[in-house]
């Protein structure tokens, strides 16, 4: 008998739920990374500034609950590829606003409809009931 109890994987929520964010998310960042040069932590920062306009490093980082160096990493990499903007805030000189830049705006209105058409793909597989049911779930489970 062993002294160990390892998890059983294929029961475990979070380790469920991380292998369908992967494999989602990596069926449509293989065109934006081969078109576009852009990896899914950028792909992720540029589509949360297109939805939230102005927001500072830390902001992005809550909104995506990615990790902040790695928000930083891709913040960098898109400032330098003039994808994203980054501007002084006019009321606070320490804080930074970063906005996307009309380079930035043309690779996401490439990219989102991709992602909207790998979304309705996937959920086909649901009946509209499941759907409702997913959406209700997600939203229980995801932190306020």
């Amino acid at each position: 008998m062993s002294d160990h109890a390892p998890l059983e994987l294929e029961r475990f929520l979070p380790y469920r739920l991380s292998i369908l964010s992967n494999t989602v998310s990596q069926a449509i960042a293989r065109e934006y990374q081969q078109r576009f040069d852009l990896s899914v932590t950028e792909w992720r920062v540029m589509a949360v500034l297109a939805r939230f306009d102005a927001l500072s490093a830390r902001e992005v980082a809550e909104r995506t609950a990615m990790d902040k160096v790695a928000v930083s990493r891709a913040l960098a990499r898109l400032v330098a590829s003039a994808r994203v903007i980054r501007r002084i805030h006019a009321g606070d000189k320490r804080r930074s606003v970063l906005r996307l830049s009309a380079a930035g705006w043309k690779i996401h209105d490439a990219v989102a409809p991709l992602a909207r058409a790998q979304e309705r793909q996937l959920l086909a597989r649901l009946s509209a009931e499941e759907q409702n049911w997913l959406n209700r779930i997600l939203t229980k489970l995801t932190p306020a």
